[in-house]
């Protein structure tokens, strides 16, 4: 492996500084820093960025964007054990790496950040799906990334760009294709982390839209697709009967049929019923 720094091999930053992963913090560790190199220019041109990394840990992908020539990476850490080794690329790579100890889901990045603003990350199992909402539906758009370059299982990044029809289609393949241009850019086996997860992993990498497809309300619309995808078996007239009185009504209104299940609506139809929805 040809290295991208002069910084020591993962495997020795991990044992120098006892980095095993915990599962409690949803941590697997990529080791492969043309990997991780790769991964990071999967996000497009960095040099006039600033880039979010959430869960950095011994900082493979930091390298990686870093390397790949970011102008600017925040890199936020849970775990105190990483932030001596996240230290250390930042002397490597002087006033180009903030370090923020903390927990990405109470942590406001932007006062740290100047646009354009990128967002790269091999994401925490157990918070990957709520950072990526939150960062879907912000009361205001366009958000304050450009893109979002996130590693997933490749369950949830094939739920990521589902069609409908399919059974991995749900809600968050409506809420990223309603706002923005998502695909699958780099599969990873399990044998390219340490420890090996039991399943495969993928990058989705997200091109934000400057206006969504259609129109609807963020609120509404999530709350319309979460009720319809949290009864998908169920007839639309049915999984949707809590939202208001006359739902069936509602749903003819906007083109669509009562008797059909959320899988079989597109973006377009639920965002018609989002509107029906807001008419009160």
């Amino acid at each position: 492996m040809a290295a991208i720094d002069n910084l020591p091999p993962l495997r020795e930053v991990i044992a120098e500084h006892g980095l095993s992963a915990r599962k409690s913090l949803g941590q697997n560790f990529l080791l492969d820093l043309n990997l991780t190199a790769k991964i990071a220019r999967q996000a497009g041109d960095l040099s006039n960025c600033d880039v979010l990394e959430i869960g950095p840990g011994p900082g493979g992908l930091t390298r990686g964007l870093l390397a790949e020539g970011a102008r600017h990476v925040l890199a936020i850490e849970k775990d105190n054990r990483c932030i001596p080794a996240l230290h250390e690329i930042s002397r490597a790579y002087p006033e180009r790496l903030t370090i923020v100890e903390g927990d990405a889901l109470k942590v406001d990045p932007l006062a740290l950040l100047n646009p354009p603003i990128r967002v790269a990350a091999n994401l925490p199992y157990n918070v990957g799906t709520e950072l990526l909402v939150r960062w879907l539906t912000p009361p205001d758009w366009p958000p304050f990334w450009s893109s979002l370059t996130l590693m997933f299982q490749k369950e949830v990044a094939e739920r990521i760009v589902a069609q409908p029809g399919s059974k991995a289609y749900g809600r968050l393949a409506v809420l990223a294709q309603w706002r923005a241009d998502a695909k699958i850019v780099i599969n990873l086996p399990p044998e390219a982390f340490s420890p090996p997860p039991k399943v495969s992993s993928a990058v989705v990498h997200l091109n934000a839209l400057t206006e969504p497809r259609f129109p609807a309300k963020a609120d509404i619309l999530s709350k319309t697709v979460a009720a319809a995808f949290n009864q998908r078996r169920k007839m639309l007239r049915a999984a949707l009967k809590g939202l208001l009185p006359d739902i069936e009504d509602r749903l003819i209104a906007a083109g669509l049929k009562p008797t059909d299940r959320a899988e079989q609506v597109s973006l377009e139809g639920f965002c018609a019923l989002a509107r029906e929805i807001e008419r009160g």
